[in-house]
């Protein structure tokens, strides 16, 4: 990216992992340690809120069976809809991605932390966020493991989740984009070593711009 371009916006970390990873973990600890943090699933789910900018042109397009009755996005038939029909897919992200990059490009330019975390599920899919970053951080864990935890967390069966995973990028990939690895098959404990190392070394390279 030209120097001009990096002038003017802080240091970036991008910040991905398959479901179940631990990515959410890693983006807390590196919050405590004083990064800023720009989720893309916390945008997603302000616009699909009650009046949230997506709302009304999802329901134009997919109709008022995903939409709660309190006017949220119903997540679970989205979920369901969107993983059994790859054009509904599609069609959710034409709406949703451009609202996302908008308010996540906001507020990565607005932040004041000496670095920012921009966190993003689909960051090897997406050449546009890659671009964004200075540098990229892969949360890896087995798939046993994200199996196990996203069925902890979420009570989805095995099948609902592999079609997720499926949907994704493979782990490789993910790992082929990846300036940085945490490896998160073990503990917090050791999930928050790792970042603390990285933050030191991210300070370290954001100081470098200033």
């Amino acid at each position: 990216m030209p120097d001009s371009v990096n002038m003017n916006r802080p240091y970036i970390i991008g910040l991905t992992g398959g479901i179940g990873s631990g990515k959410s973990a890693a983006a807390d600890h590196f919050a405590r340690l004083g990064a800023a943090i720009v989720d893309t699933d916390v945008i997603a789910h302000a616009c699909t809120a009650p009046g949230g900018a997506a709302i009304e042109t999802i329901r134009e397009r997919f109709g008022d069976n995903v939409i709660r009755h309190d006017g949220a996005l119903d997540r679970d038939a989205m979920r369901k809809l969107a993983f059994s029909d790859p054009a509904a897919r599609r069609a959710l992200e034409s709406i949703l991605h451009p609202l996302i990059a908008i308010e996540s490009d906001r507020q990565c330019r607005a932040s004041l932390a000496p670095y920012v975390i921009l966190a993003v599920p689909l960051l090897a899919e997406s050449g546009s966020y890659r671009d964004r970053c200075d540098r990229i951080c892969v949360v890896d864990c087995a798939e046993e493991t994200q199996i196990r935890r996203v069925q902890m967390r979420n009570g989805l069966d095995e099948a609902q989740i592999r079609a997720i995973l499926a949907a994704q990028a493979s782990r490789a990939d993910r790992l082929a984009i990846a300036n940085d690895v945490i490896n998160n098959d073990g503990d917090l404990a050791s999930l928050a070593a790792q970042v603390e190392r990285l933050h030191e070394r991210y300070l370290r390279d954001a100081s470098k711009r200033r």
